[in-house]
């Protein structure tokens, strides 16, 4: 088992808008992820949601999907802070890792998520698993159980980042093409240079 954890739970202060419920087609950025993660078939689905957790479940209210919402009291304590919430729901017997996204890659393609899941199941004792274009590296990323304990001892004022650090000698690189899974949308211009207008004008 793999379980998807998508990290919504930011102020979104930069962007004015919760990043969960921007519009993307027929789609928020949000659901438009919960299905591209359903297409690849990820184990099971789960959002980490914050201060606008109410609006966020009634957004979802008519999507066809198995979605367990993780609140995260905590959001204001930064990213790592909703990793350990997700990790906390996450974990049970059988699970061997998680793969982690964010809200604000809404772009990243289901082929992508196939490809980084396909290869920790090659490789189940790796720590971590990402996609790479042009030595960049994008979203989602899997996260071994090995990280787990790491993870939830972690300083959220620190980030996850020292923990991914600490084992990228033994991290797995994915090759793609797909541009989505780098393109991190978070701010009004990059909402209208990659998505469209700005809603409501």
């Amino acid at each position: 088992m793999v379980p998807a954890i998508v990290l919504a739970a930011g102020g979104s202060s930069r962007m004015g808008w919760p990043k969960a419920l921007l519009p993307i087609g027929r789609d928020t950025f949000l659901s438009r992820i919960l299905r591209t993660l359903a297409e690849a078939n990820a184990d099971d689905l789960l959002v980490v949601i914050g201060p606008d957790a109410a609006r966020i479940e009634a957004s979802l209210a008519g999507l066809d999907l198995a979605v367990r919402l993780i609140e995260n009291p905590a959001w204001e304590r930064g990213q790592l802070s909703s990793l350990q919430a997700g990790l906390l729901a996450a974990d049970r017997p059988g699970v061997r890792g998680v793969l982690v996204t964010l809200v604000d890659l809404p772009l990243v393609s289901a082929a992508t998520v196939r490809q980084v899941l396909e290869a920790y199941r090659r490789n189940p004792s790796v720590p971590i698993v990402r996609p790479v274009r042009d030595q960049r590296h994008g979203h989602p990323v899997v996260l071994g159980r090995a990280l787990f304990e790491e993870l939830r001892a972690a300083d959220p004022a620190a980030g996850a980042k020292p923990v991914i650090q600490a084992h990228l000698h033994a991290a797995v690189d994915v090759p793609v093409t797909d541009e989505g899974a780098f393109l991190d949308i978070d701010t009004r211009d990059d909402y209208e240079r990659l998505i469209g207008p700005w809603p409501g004008g």
